[in-house]
C-alpha cells in the first residue's frame, strides 16, 4: 500500500504508538494528527511528532492514504460523518476500537461511497493513557484482528493487514460478531473480574492490600484502566460479556466443587490444565 500520508485521528496512547511506529518503520511518511482540545494538538506539534497537527478535520484528514480512528467508539460516528467528504474515495479508513459489530454497523455506510473502511483492533494497551504512554513499540507482537463484513473491499482488508503488520502486529481476520464474543472471553471479562476482585478485597478485608505481593498486582493491574472508556466498552459489547460472565461464574462454582471434595486430584488436575495452557501463551 503507498503510505505518502497517515491520519491519526486523536493523539493518546494508541495513536501516538501508531505515530511513533511509523516513524521508525516507515520514516518517509508523513503524518498529520487531529486532536479535539488545543492543548493536545499543542502537545504533538511541540514533540516533532508529525508534520500537521490540528484540530481541524480537513488539513489532517485531506490526501491522506489511511486514516485511523483512534477516539472512544461513541464518538466515531460523528467524527466519521465529518470526515468523510473531505477524503478520496481509495483513502483507507480503519479504527481501533475494542468493540465491532457496533461500529462497523455505523461507520460501514458513512463510508460506503467515500474511503474504503474496515474495522480494527490492536490487542495491545495499558492501564496509562494519553501521548506520554505512547510507545514505538506498543504493537510489536501484539495480535491485531481486522474485522471485515459482507459489504467490504478486498483492498481494503489487504490494505489494513499491510498497515498493521509494518506497525509490529500479526494480524488475524474475523467477522464483526465473531470478535466481539472472542474480546468479551480473552480482554473485557478479565477487566471486569480484575475490578470485582479489588472491590471484593477492598470491602471485606481493606487491610490486607498492605500485604499483597506481585500475584495480586499482577492479577488485577488493569484495574487501574480509566472507568469512563472502560465503562462505554464493557456496555458496547454488553451481550457477548454477559454471555462470558454467566460462564464464569458456572465455572466458578463447578471450583467450589472441587474444593469441597476430599479427592485432591481434580483439584490439581483443574490447576495443571491452566498452568499448560498458561506457559503456551508465554512461550508466543
Amino acid at each position: 500500500m503507498r503510505l505518502s500520508k497517515l491520519a491519526i485521528i486523536g493523539p493518546g496512547l494508541l495513536g501516538g504508538s501508531i505515530a511513533l511506529a511509523v516513524r521508525r518503520f516507515s520514516p518517509e511518511t508523513r503524518l498529520a494528527v487531529w486532536s479535539r482540545r488545543v492543548e493536545a494538538a499543542e502537545q504533538v506539534r511541540a514533540s516533532g511528532l508529525a508534520e500537521i497537527s490540528s484540530t481541524e478535520l480537513a488539513p489532517v484528514v485531506e490526501e491522506a492514504d489511511a486514516i485511523v480512528l483512534c477516539v472512544p467508539v461513541g464518538a466515531m460516528p460523528a467524527l466519521a460523518e465529518k470526515i468523510a467528504p473531505l477524503i478520496s474515495t481509495t483513502a483507507l479508513v480503519t479504527d481501533v476500537g475494542s468493540v465491532k459489530t457496533s461500529v462497523v454497523a455505523m461507520l460501514s455506510p458513512i463510508f460506503a461511497k467515500r474511503g474504503r473502511f474496515v474495522g480494527s483492533h490492536p490487542m495491545a494497551g495499558s492501564e496509562r493513557t494519553g501521548l506520554d504512554a505512547a510507545s514505538a513499540d506498543l504493537f510489536q507482537n501484539a495480535v491485531c484482528i481486522v474485522t471485515p463484513d459482507a459489504g467490504t473491499d478486498a483492498s481494503a482488508v489487504a490494505d489494513a493487514t499491510q498497515l498493521w503488520q509494518m506497525l509490529g502486529c500479526s494480524v488475524r481476520v474475523l467477522p464483526p460478531a465473531a470478535h466481539d464474543e472472542a474480546v468479551a472471553a480473552v480482554s473485557h471479562l478479565p477487566h471486569l473480574l480484575a475490578a470485582a476482585l479489588v472491590n471484593f478485597v477492598c470491602a471485606r478485608q481493606p487491610d490486607s492490600l498492605n500485604f499483597c505481593g506481585n500475584g495480586f498486582r499482577d492479577t488485577t493491574r488493569v484495574a487501574a484502566g480509566p472507568p469512563e472508556m472502560w465503562t462505554e466498552i464493557l456496555r458496547a459489547n454488553r451481550e457477548p460479556l454477559q454471555k462470558s460472565l454467566r460462564a464464569m461464574i458456572d465455572s466458578l462454582n463447578e471450583v467450589l466443587t472441587l474444593l469441597n471434595r476430599d479427592d485432591e486430584m481434580p483439584l490439581r488436575q483443574f490447576l495443571a490444565r491452566a498452568k499448560t495452557a498458561r506457559d503456551r501463551l508465554r512461550k508466543q
